[in-house]
């Protein structure tokens, strides 16, 4: 605190075209401040909002300024579901897919889907996934992202899942970028046992793997993949009750390819966050968004899959869900840009600009339970990006391109 009363900034934003400041209180709300500015203090944000009432708020002398150029000022966006770290890269098996021909599939003579990954990352040298995963998220901080989630799931053997939570950790301690730990054994079956051997897979995560993972303390959410192939609704109970009894936070992977009753199971629970949700009805969203659940949309898992029942999120925010929007990086959908999401989940998904870039932020921040950032609320986080665009449609309008000028990650400059 200064002589004067007002309190003292380290850092002012400010020159911006429009301020766009998400309400964390109102899914889809963005006020469009123009000429805002932000000022920070230490790794929290001081005051957002007109230029003038920012500068009159607070005492600047010593503050580090940083010039928006008439760009855009908005909080850092937030990645709430990725798949981080994987070994090795499935480029020839997606140009084989998108090529549309089996015959091209049949004669790369190799494992494909999460079983050929799980193969690589096994292989895979701790040096190695880290240097990928390191290179993911330089890209990531580039697009504008400042916290990410990571999910495990290409083990599938506690051994090889405890290492890559414990890669996590080693990225979250090492990168600007934030990194959210989450367990997912339950990602898939192994492919180096056989089918008759599924049930008691669920067992070993149960009573052997979600123990571990609590007790190194590693992660912060359990996640399961609930679909046709992959985990039923009671194994994913199983999972996900045994998570909640360890102190895990549970989230789901469901109604992506079939509607088995996964998302009755979130909305039980409830989880945190229910994930895909192409196959949802209408009352799937309603009971979700009752149970306090956010959806979390993926258009651009979407098109990397030519999935034949794009999400329509629309119908997501008439049932009164809350949307987190997510790239899923992964090795089938290798994406690192938040814009490039917003833009698909305007032109794919149909949300308008504010609602895209509510759900990159502040519904983002719910899907990973982190309240302390996603707007430019004074208190939050001083994550906050500056875009040389001019506007919020521009954004949207300007496919593959978002040119980020300034990383702001709690308070410093970054990027």
């Amino acid at each position: 605190m200064t002589y004067s009363g007002r309190p003292r900034a380290d850092l002012l934003i400010s020159g911006a075209s429009e301020l766009l400041a998400p309400d964390a209180s109102a899914p889809g709300v963005v006020r469009r401040i123009v000429g805002g500015a932000v000022a920070v203090a230490g790794d929290v944000i001081l005051a957002a909002g007109p230029a003038a009432d920012v500068v009159d708020a607070v005492d600047l002398a010593g503050a580090e300024r940083v010039d928006a150029a008439d760009g855009l000022i908005l909080p850092g966006f937030i990645d709430c579901h990725t798949h981080l770290l994987f070994g090795g890269s499935r480029a020839r098996e997606y140009a084989a897919r998108v090529s549309r021909r089996a015959a091209a599939i049949e004669e790369l003579d190799a494992p494909t889907g999460i079983a050929a990954t799980v193969g690589m990352t096994r292989a895979a040298s701790d040096a190695e996934l880290l240097s990928a995963a390191t290179g993911r998220l330089d890209a990531m901080l580039a697009q504008g992202t400042t916290t990410a989630e990571s999910k495990t799931g290409y083990g599938l053997a506690l051994a090889e899942e405890l290492r890559l939570l414990s890669l996590n950790r080693r990225l979250d301690g090492d990168h600007a970028i934030d990194v959210i730990s989450t367990f997912m054994g339950a990602h898939d079956f192994p492919p180096d046992r056989p089918i008759a051997e599924r049930e008691r897979y669920v067992d070993e995560i149960v009573a052997e793997m979600i123990p571990a993972v609590a007790e190194a303390g590693t992660a912060e959410f359990n996640d399961v993949f609930c679909d046709e192939g992959f985990f039923t609704v009671e194994q994913a109970r199983r999972v996900l009750e045994a998570g909640i009894q360890a102190g895990l936070a549970p989230k789901i992977h469901t109604d992506q390819y079939a509607r088995l009753g996964g998302s009755d199971l979130a909305a039980e629970l409830p989880v945190v966050s229910a994930d895909h949700l192409n196959l949802a009805t209408d009352k799937d969203l309603e009971r979700l968004a009752g149970a306090g659940v956010t959806g979390v949309l993926m258009p651009l898992i979407d098109f990397a899959v030519a999935h034949p029942r794009p999400v329509d999120a629309r119908r997501w925010a008439a049932a009164g869900l809350p949307i987190g929007l997510a790239t899923d990086l992964c090795p089938g959908g290798w994406a690192v840009s938040m814009p490039l999401a917003m833009q698909f989940a305007c032109r794919m998904s149909a949300l308008t600009a504010e609602q895209s870039l509510w759900a990159a932020t502040a519904g983002a921040a719910r899907a990973i339970g982190r309240d302390d950032r996603g707007s430019l609320d004074p208190g939050r986080l001083a994550d906050i990006v500056v875009v040389d665009l001019p506007h919020l449609e521009d954004l949207i309008y300007r496919i593959g391109h978002a040119p980020v000028t300034h990383v702001i990650k709690r308070g410093r400059i970054v990027g």
